[in-house]
């Protein structure tokens, strides 16, 4: 069972936005849900690039609402007739979801090439 690598101290100190107490469930339940894709893409990763990108994942999620989508690669908007559009890369507004540079920072880009099961029993 995986275990959160953040807290809501950890993202407080990283959040423009105050985090109201009466949503500390929801943040506790959305770094738990961060720390299984987590370990899912590298469970030996550094612990610090965990708790990094647990609190990356987690903000994105809850700053996607508020103008711009958080994570947003490109964006474009009208005037009059108003209109809105943008890109997210690596996943949707309002999920949770790894951008190559945390992929980079649990490990997960760097190697290439296939690797054998049997490698960990020598």
């Amino acid at each position: 069972m995986s275990m959160a690598y953040a807290t809501i101290e950890d993202l407080q100190a990283r959040s423009r936005n105050h985090i109201p107490e009466s949503e500390h469930i929801m943040y506790r339940a959305l770094l738990d849900d961060a720390a299984v894709l987590i370990d899912a893409v590298n469970e030996k990763a550094d612990f610090e690039a965990k708790r990094v990108v647990s609190c990356n994942m987690v903000l994105r999620s809850i700053n996607s609402d508020v103008g711009i989508p958080a994570g947003a690669t490109q964006g474009s908007m009208s005037g009059l007739g108003y209109a809105q559009s943008w890109t997210i890369s690596g996943g949707s507004v309002g999920e949770l979801y790894l951008t190559k540079v945390d992929k980079k920072l649990l490990g997960a880009n760097e190697r290439i090439g296939a690797r054998s099961p049997l490698e960990d029993m020598a």
